[in-house]
C-alpha cells in the first residue's frame, strides 16, 4: 500500500545506479521505469519505490509528488 512516506521516497530518493544514476526517482523517464517493469525491478525498497514511481506517472499524478522534493517526514510520523 502506497504511504506519505513512499511519496516523499519518490520524491528525495536518487537512483543509486545505471543509467540515470543520481536522478531524483519521480524525475526518471517513464520509458526507462516500464523497461524496468519488464526485465524485473530491483529487490526491496528501491524496487517498490521504482514501482510506484511507473504507477504514479501512468495515472499523471507525478505532479503531486514533484512538490515534495526537498521535504521529509517527521520520523516520528512514518509508518514504513
Amino acid at each position: 500500500m502506497l504511504e506519505p512516506g513512499h511519496l516523499l521516497d519518490i520524491a528525495n530518493t536518487e537512483m543509486p545506479f545505471g543509467k540515470y544514476r543520481g536522478r531524483i526517482l519521480i524525475d526518471l523517464p517513464e520509458e526507462y521505469l516500464l523497461w524496468f517493469q519488464k526485465q524485473g525491478f530491483p529487490g526491496g525498497k528501491l524496487g517498490e519505490l521504482l514501482a510506484w514511481t511507473l504507477e504514479l506517472k501512468i495515472e499523471g499524478l507525478e505532479k503531486l509528488v514533484k512538490p515534495l522534493k526537498g521535504k521529509r517526514l517527521d520520523p516520528a510520523q512514518s509508518q514504513s
